[in-house]
């Protein structure tokens, strides 16, 4: 595990209540860690909520699918391999019905409490992997993850981004994901840096090739960014 440590470039960053240890009431949001198979999300994830506590935000960790205890059923049921592995409308069905009680239990609550939430995964891998992917109809996946957020987005997606085989050269598991061929990966990679080009104040690209410790600065410098417009 990586130490993060209170660089005085970071205590210079954040919002003048918090450097001074006095409460805020610093608006909730939602950050959503993206990439492909093996790019680091959860490791970078666990670093900048680790950094973020530190210097006072309440944050909340969570993934999709498997943030609820419904959600963590509905992970067993999606990603593990089986026998009768679920069609793509099926799958498409069953992450929307984890995002559902996700926002409703997990991520609406802390974001009106002033959390920040971070999520590894959120609406742009359901349009990545079931969209582009699968190659599901792009409309039909886009209008019904719009009907179960209600409304709910990232303030900002963190892409981490890597070459789809060196992504599956390091990942770990062996969920059905894992088992697809390159080709799959190479179109959701290429979603992901579409939705990037097209969102550029939404979405920060960040090379997840490089040390842990540098990505993880970045990722850091640009969640301050985004927290800093939000105060």
């Amino acid at each position: 595990m990586v130490r993060v440590r209170r660089s005085s470039v970071l205590r210079a960053r954040l919002p003048r209540s918090r450097r001074r240890g006095r409460a805020t009431q610093h608006p909730g949001c939602l950050i959503a860690f993206e990439g492909v198979e093996g790019a680091g999300k959860s490791t970078q994830l666990r670093l900048a909520a680790a950094a973020l506590r530190a210097q006072g935000f309440a944050v909340v960790e969570t993934r999709e699918p498997g943030g609820t205890p419904l959600g963590a059923a509905l992970r067993r049921l999606v990603m593990h391999r089986t026998a009768d592995p679920p069609r793509p409308m099926t799958e498409l069905l069953l992450y929307l019905a984890d995002r559902t009680q996700h926002i409703a239990d997990i991520i609406q609550p802390a974001i009106e409490r002033g959390a920040v939430v971070l999520t590894d995964r959120f609406s742009a891998s359901t349009i990545a992997y079931q969209g582009y992917g699968r190659q599901l109809d792009l409309r039909t996946v886009m209008r019904l993850d719009a009907i179960v957020r209600h409304g709910v987005s990232p303030a900002l997606t963190l892409l981490l981004d890597c070459p789809a085989a060196s992504g599956l050269r390091r990942a770990r598991g062996d969920d059905r994901f894992h088992r697809e061929d390159l080709a799959f990966h190479e179109r959701v990679r290429a979603a992901f840096l579409g939705f990037a080009r097209r969102q550029p104040r939404r979405y920060r690209v960040i090379d997840a090739t490089g040390p842990r410790q540098h990505v993880h600065q970045q990722v850091l410098d640009s969640v301050m960014q985004c927290l800093r417009r939000r105060t």
